[in-house]
C-alpha cells in the first residue's frame, strides 16, 4: 500500500486530511461541506458511541429521538440562543418540487410554501423543552434525564472532515430537574463522564474547566469543557456540558408543582459530544504512517497477516490462526485473519499500519518449525518473536500496555507544551514559538479576551476547575486578577 503522507512537521493540515482518506475514514460528499463516513471510521464512531452510551445509561438516562426539524418560532423564544444559532441555520420554506414549464429542469413549487418555516436542527435544546411542557406537571415527574443520538446540521462554510461540517453525529443530552443543586450536578457529572471517556478509552488527556461568558453555549447560566490538544499544539474542545438554569423553562413556560403545591419553573442542562471526536482522535496521537488508534476504541484490535507461497502452507498457518483468532475473540478482542493472496504481506503490514491496528501478528513457514509467532506493535512499531503457547497472554498484556503508552505519550506532550507566563510579551512569544496551552493571568474582562483574541488569535480555552486562587496582574491590562486562565489557539 503507497503511504504517501506528508510528514506532519512540514504541513500538519495535509497530513490530517490525507490521513483521514488514505485510512479510509471519511470523503467528501457532492454536498459542499458535508462528509461520508466510511465502513472503517463509522465502525470508529460506533466503538465510541457504544462505550459512551453505558455510561450514561450507568448513571440513569434513556435514549429518546425528536424530530430533525424545528418550527421557526420555537428558536426565537430563547434570544441568547436564536443569537447564536442564526447564521448557522439551514431553513426549509417549501415542500415540493415540480418540473419547469420550460423543461429546464426542476424548480420548487411555489404554491408548496410552508405555513410556518422549518429550521434544520442545529440542537434540540427548542424542541425538547417545547416537548418538556407535556411530560412536566408535578416533582413526581422529575428528573427526566433523556438523550438522543443524531446529526445535526450548522451551515459552516469553512470545513473540515470531522472537525468542522455542515452536518454531523453527535449525542446531545437534555435533563429535567427540580432544584438548581441538582441540575448543577447533573451538568457537573456529564463532564467528568466525557473527562473520564476521553482520558480512558481515547488515551487522550484532558483540562476540565469553565468556558468564559463570551465563549458559553447560547442560552447557558454556565459551559463546562473539556480541553484537549493536538500534536501541532491548537487545542481541541473535545465535549461540553452545559447548565442551562431556568432559561429555556421559562421561554416554553415549563413549570411542575412542588410538594407544597406551589407551581416552580424547572432547572435544565444539556451536553454533548459529535464526530470531532475523531478528528481529535486521530491528531492526538498519530504519526507520519498513519493511525495510532488505543486498542479499546479499533476496530480491529489484532491483524493476523500469513507469510506463504503456497497453498498448503497456508492452510498450516491458518489452522494456527484460527486456534489464535478463537481464543482472543473468548477474551472480547477483535481479530482479522487476512489471507487475500492479492497483496503482498509487506502491502498488508503498511495497510495495517495506515489503519492503526494496535496489534499485528505474521506467520510464516519457519514460524509453524518453530512454534513461535512475530507480534508487533503499532505505536512502537517493537517487533517479538512470541512462543505460539505465550501468544495470546503476552497480546492481552500488550494490549493494556499500549494504551497506557499511548496515553503516557500524549499526556507527556501536554506537559511540555504547557507554558505559564507572566507577560504579554512572552505570552506571543510562547504562541508563535513552542505553541500549545499558555497559562496566564486575565482581568476577567470581554474587552481584554476580545483584544487578545484579536491581535494573536489565541482564545480562552477555558478556567481550569483546579485552578487554585492566586493574585496576580493581567498579562494585557496589568489589573489584577484572581487566577490564571488556559489560552490557546484552537480548532
Amino acid at each position: 500500500m503507497a503511504k504517501g503522507l506528508p510528514k506532519r512537521s512540514e504541513d500538519y493540515s495535509k497530513w490530517y486530511n490525507e490521513l483521514v482518506k488514505k485510512a479510509d475514514l471519511a470523503e467528501h460528499s457532492a454536498v459542499k461541506g458535508c462528509m461520508i463516513i466510511k465502513p472503517y471510521g463509522y465502525s470508529i464512531w460506533e466503538k465510541m458511541q457504544a462505550a459512551l452510551d453505558k455510561m450514561f445509561k450507568d448513571t440513569g438516562h434513556s435514549n429518546a429521538y425528536f424530530p430533525l426539524f424545528v418550527p421557526k418560532s420555537y428558536l426565537s423564544k430563547e434570544a441568547d440562543h436564536v443569537e447564536g444559532f442564526a447564521k448557522e441555520c439551514a431553513v426549509v420554506t417549501h415542500y415540493r418540487l415540480k418540473n419547469a414549464e420550460d423543461g429546464s429542469g426542476v424548480i420548487v413549487d411555489p404554491d408548496a410554501k410552508l405555513e410556518e418555516e422549518l429550521i434544520v436542527r442545529p440542537t434540540s435544546e427548542t424542541v425538547i423543552w417545547s416537548t418538556y411542557k407535556n411530560w412536566i406537571q408535578s416533582y413526581r415527574d422529575l428528573p427526566i434525564l433523556v438523550n438522543q443520538w443524531a446529526n445535526v446540521v450548522r451551515w459552516e462554510m469553512r470545513t473540515r472532515l470531522f472537525l468542522r461540517t455542515a452536518e454531523f453525529l453527535w449525542q446531545e443530552g437534555h435533563t429535567a430537574h427540580a432544584t438548581r443543586r441538582e441540575a448543577e450536578a447533573e451538568t457537573v457529572q456529564m463532564l467528568n463522564i466525557y473527562a473520564t471517556f476521553a482520558e480512558e478509552f481515547m488515551a487522550m488527556p484532558v483540562v476540565k474547566g469553565v468556558k468564559t461568558e463570551s465563549e458559553k453555549f447560547p442560552g447557558a447560566i454556565d459551559t463546562y469543557c473539556i480541553e484537549a490538544l493536538m500534536q501541532d499544539g491548537k487545542a481541541l474542545q473535545a465535549g461540553t456540558s452545559h447548565f442551562l438554569g431556568q432559561n429555556f423553562a421559562k421561554a416554553f413556560d415549563v413549570k411542575f408543582a412542588d410538594k407544597e403545591g406551589k407551581l416552580e419553573h424547572v432547572w435544565g442542562t444539556s451536553w454533548g459530544v459529535s464526530t470531532r471526536l475523531m478528528g481529535a482522535l486521530i491528531m492526538a496521537h498519530s504519526d507520519d504512517e498513519g493511525l495510532v488508534l488505543p486498542p479499546k476504541l479499533a476496530p480491529i484490535q489484532v491483524v493476523i497477516v500469513p507469510i506463504f507461497k503456497t497453498e498448503e502452507q497456508l492452510e498450516s498457518i491458518r489452522e494456527v490462526a484460527d486456534g489464535f483468532k478463537h481464543e482472543l475473540l473468548k477474551l472480547g478482542v477483535s481479530v482479522k485473519f487476512d489471507d487475500r493472496d492479492t497483496n503482498s504481506p509487506g502491502w498488508k503490514f503498511a495497510e495495517y499500519e495506515m489503519k492503526g491496528v494496535p496489534v499485528r501478528i505474521a506467520i510464516g513457514p519457519r514460524d509453524i518449525e518453530n512454534g513461535t509467532v512475530e507480534i508487533a506493535r503499532r505505536d512502537t512499531k517493537e517487533k517479538k518473536v512470541v512462543s505460539k503457547d505465550e501468544a495470546v497472554q503476552y497480546i492481552t498484556d500488550l494490549m493494556e500496555d499500549i494504551q497506557r503508552n499511548i496515553y503516557a505519550k500524549a499526556m507527556d506532550f501536554r506537559a511540555e507544551l504547557t507554558t505559564d507566563v507572566s507577560s504579554y510579551e512572552e505570552f506571543k512569544e510562547v504562541l508563535d514559538g513552542k505553541g500549545g496551552f499558555v497559562s496566564a493571568h486575565w482581568d476577567g474582562t470581554a474587552e481584554t479576551e476580545e483584544k487578545i483574541k484579536e491581535e494573536t488569535k489565541a482564545t480562552i480555552r477555558c478556567i481550569p476547575m483546579d485552578a487554585e486562587e492566586e493574585d496576580g496582574v493581567c498579562i494585557y491590562s496589568g489589573k489584577p486578577s484572581k487566577r490564571k486562565v488556559l489560552f490557546a489557539r484552537a480548532y
